[in-house]
Parts: C-alpha cells; structure tokens; sequence
C-alpha cells in the first residue's frame, strides 16, 4: 500500500506545470486599437497565470450584450458615455474599471487635393479650404450612435459650421443654424471611411480612421481637442468588478508597456493615453 502512495504523489509531481490550464479572462474587443493593446496586454497576464482570450467585434452594441450575458469577463472599445447611454437603455449593470485611451474625432476630406498638401496640424488652413465647398445640400456624414453622434456634431459646431441646442445627446434634428445647408448623413461609424467618396467630408472616430488608412495628425481637418472627456474604457458586470482577475487585467492594461506602447505607436495616429 505504501508503494502504491508513493507511486502515486511521485506521479502528480511528475505532471508538467502546462498540464496546469491557466485561469482564462475573455475580452471583447473591436479591432483597433482596442486590440493592438490587448495584445500587448495578453503577454503580462500569462506572467500571473491568465490566459487572456481576445473576441472580436465590428459593431458597438454586441460586445455590451455579450458581456451583460456572460460570455465575456470584460469588453473593451467603448468610452464612458456610450457605455452610460447603453446602461440606461438596456438595463445592463454594466461598470468600467480602467480608463486607458483617448480617439478625438477628427473630420476627414478626401475630395480636396490641395488639404492634402497642408503640413500636418495646420487645421485652420485646412478649415480654410473645405469652407468655399459648403454650398448648399453638401453632405457631412457622423456616427449615428448617440454619444459619437453628438460629439461629432459639437466639433462641427466649434469650428462654426453649424449652431444646436443645448444639451449631451443632441441629433440632427437639434441643428438650430445651418448656414452653409449641410445635411448631416448618420452612418454606422464603422462603415464612414469607406463613404468618403460619397459625402464631402465626414466626422470619423480615430480607431477606424486608422484601420483605413488615414493618419489623423496628417489627415484630419479638424479635430476634437486632446482634453477630451470620452477615454476609453474596459467595462465588467458590476459583480466582477473586485475579482482577483479584473483586478490583474486592469492592473495589467494600465501598466507601464501599456502606456509606452500607446505614446510610441499610436499617439502618432492620434491615439492618446488616459492614465
């Protein structure tokens, strides 16, 4: 009998710790950046022993229902506001635990060579070209979500394109002076680089201007101010918040090689750190 013991605890001392399954954390991420800065994240929590599994999503309201279900541990691509927007709405009892970027919209043209040739950040030179071509019935496309939506409008309106009412969530329909007569086209906000060619310019959130191609300290007329208050954030449900591993991957996601990865590779985008 003794041997037989023996035999046995040798045995599990024999079993390789990668026998061990590391403790998986299951984020929902949209492409980019959220998921260039997942990857960097991925490596440190293996040094703590979790695995972390990236899912990707190319729409901002199923990695919120996702989460809300427990399919995910925690989501990352959306900033507070939105995130607030979509708790009232759905009822989610969902929280954020890590503010870790900044994407000022910027507003792009791809109609007007001569923007092009501006130096880059010269936005009133910029401004100063796409002006004469407001004429009447000029299309201007925005993300049709309400917060992205509003923030867009707000930048048109800080560069006097056009005039709203007061208040957050403000639409279209809250434009009190148009003196140009723009018409304010909502799209998807995924989807607004690939219709550059159909409107005159369009208001486009940094991460998927990025993904096409353009560079928003070169290529943006305009851009939202880099105090932004919409940084973005990684949501849990409000009954994980303090567990040991959203504990480790907020931690992690706001580690030194996080921020040193975000300021060397993408603040050259227009993509800024929040902590």
């Amino acid at each position: 009998m003794k041997k037989i013991i023996l035999a046995v605890f040798m045995a599990l001392f024999a079993i390789p710790v990668s026998a061990f399954a590391a403790e998986q954390i299951v984020i929902g991420v949209t492409p980019f950046p959220h998921k260039d800065i997942m990857e960097v994240v991925k490596p440190l929590l293996a040094e703590q022993g979790y695995e972390l599994v990236i899912k990707e999503f190319s729409d901002y309201v199923q990695p919120n229902m996702a989460l809300a279900e427990g399919v995910l541990d925690a989501n990352f691509f959306q900033h507070q506001p939105y995130l607030d927007n979509m708790n009232r709405e759905k009822n989610l009892g969902l929280v954020s635990v890590a503010k870790i970027h900044v994407e000022p919209l910027g507003l792009y043209c791809t109609k007007i060579a001569a923007l092009q040739d501006k130096d880059p950040g010269d936005y009133e030179g910029k401004l100063a070209l796409l002006i004469p071509e407001l004429k009447d019935g000029a299309k201007i496309s925005v993300p049709n979500d309400p917060t992205n939506g509003a923030r867009a409008l707000r930048l048109l309106e800080s560069h006097g394109i056009i005039k709203l009412k007061e208040g957050d969530l403000v639409t279209a329909r809250d434009i009190i002076e148009n003196p140009y007569n723009i018409e304010i086209v909502e799209l998807d906000a995924a989807q607004l680089p690939r219709t550059l060619q159909d409107v005159l310019a369009s208001v486009i959130n940094s991460n998927f201007a990025g993904q096409a191609g353009l560079v928003p300290s070169r290529d943006a007329i305009v851009m939202e101010a880099k105090d932004s208050p919409y940084a973005n954030v990684i949501a849990v449900r409000e009954a994980d918040k303090d567990s040991a591993k959203i504990k480790a991957l907020r931690d992690a996601s706001q580690s030194d090689k996080v921020r040193e990865f975000i300021v060397k590779e993408l603040e050259p985008k227009g993509i800024l750190p929040s902590f």
